[in-house]
């Protein structure tokens, strides 16, 4: 008798863990859903190292398939993926297929020229993004956006995982504060793809003079909120691996400080340092290397903290985390100086850096921004994709 009720649950066993070992498939790779929106088009590509359909980069299968791409556009770090934070990008050639490659970062606010978008009758846009505030590629699309609205041309984002996607965390943008690492008035850790993205700026009229783009988002297939997505390619040459991009919310606080977080070292974004930290045998120094020309304390010895051991629930349930500042800050003991006014650009807010000064612990911080958290998950609710 025992058998037949094994049998059943065997089953069930099975079909859980090849549900739990189900492979999520990108945008890109959903072909039939927007291989017939390209037929007989003009196609421009905004994507980069990370536009990968499965073994095959997005613009090679296209150009394999006989669609008529015209352009490529890149974003901040390059078509190949391997500028520096910031650093101007040149217009080139792509050398394996001819195709011309128009670079928006460094130059022209970001947007394409009308002369560029009379090229193209539709944009395909394919960036992996990491799900941070001050990671640039959500504001490269939204601006790619309003440009396809104001000329009347369809766009379609081709869906990605958001490996921070599992949490929202911090303060919406103070909107004084917009510049090109704070582009949108939300929180510094949405928890959203670039297609829910996509989809509430439209739904929320944030593009210049309430514009709204003629957008079709292809979804992800198997993926929720909850999945955790190791990145097959690194988003940028600073965030090498799955650990860091864990970190970068919290550590990417150091750009707007005197400190180094580790760019120039192999361990970008999981340590922090400076030359005065006082108290610990742990050392780095930063050195030129490709992706971090000239990173910050360049050649000089920076004691610190190794975060690298930390482990990744750990850094995921502390979220959006000032711990690590506020102790660089009081191990400094430099006031007003630890600061540069890149900071407020970062954290969005002006109370942070004011708290810190003022000796207030990261917990206390914190509770200050927990309605700004409530009233986003409430807000982005009907431009989610997936479940939360």
């Amino acid at each position: 008798m025992n058998k037949f009720f094994f049998l059943p649950a065997l089953l069930l066993c099975t079909c859980i863990f090849a549900q739990n070992k189900t492979t999520v498939k990108t945008g890109a790779e959903i072909t039939d859903a927007y291989f017939p929106l390209l037929k007989d088009k003009r196609v421009a590509v905004m994507t980069n190292q990370t536009g990968m359909a499965g073994n095959e980069h997005l613009v090679d299968m296209l150009i394999r398939y006989k669609f008529n791409v015209v352009g490529i556009f890149s974003p901040e770090h390059g078509f190949r993926g391997t500028a520096d934070a910031g650093e101007h990008v040149a217009s080139s050639t792509d050398e394996k297929t001819g195709t011309p490659i128009w670079s928006l970062y460094g130059s022209g606010g970001g947007k394409p020229s009308a002369e560029k978008i009379k090229q193209f009758d539709v944009l395909l846009f394919d960036l992996q993004d990491v799900g941070l505030r001050f990671y640039t590629y959500y504001a490269s699309m939204a601006r790619m956006m309003d440009a396809c609205a104001e000329h009347g041309k369809k766009m379609i984002v081709l869906d990605r995982p958001n490996p921070n996607g599992m949490y929202v965390d911090g303060p919406i943008l103070d909107m004084k504060h917009k510049s090109g690492v704070g582009w949108l008035p939300i929180p510094v850790v949405h928890g959203m793809t670039l297609g829910e993205l996509a989809l509430m700026i439209n739904g929320e009229k944030w593009l210049p003079e309430d514009r709204v783009c003629d957008l079709t988002v292809v979804p992800c297939e198997n993926y929720t909120h909850q999945t955790r997505y190791e990145l097959p390619i690194a988003p940028s040459p600073n965030l090498p691996n799955i650990h860091s991009i864990y970190l970068y919310p919290s550590t990417c606080l150091f750009e707007g400080t005197v400190m180094s977080l580790g760019r120039g070292t192999p361990q970008p974004f999981e340590v922090y340092g400076h030359p005065k930290y006082k108290g610990s045998d742990f050392s780095f120094i930063p050195q030129a290397v490709p992706g971090a020309k000239n990173p910050p304390l360049l050649n000089q010895k920076c004691y610190g903290v190794d975060l690298r051991n930390l482990p990744d629930e750990e850094i995921i349930a502390s979220g959006f985390d000032l711990t690590y500042i506020i102790d660089a800050y009081n191990n400094l003991n430099m006031g007003e100086k630890f600061f540069t006014p890149f900071f407020e650009k970062l954290t969005g807010v002006d109370y942070i850096r004011r708290d810190i000064i003022a000796g207030k612990s990261a917990k206390e911080i914190k509770d200050k921004w927990f309605c700004d958290v409530v009233k986003f998950k409430l807000q982005r609710k009907p431009y989610l994709l997936y479940k939360e």
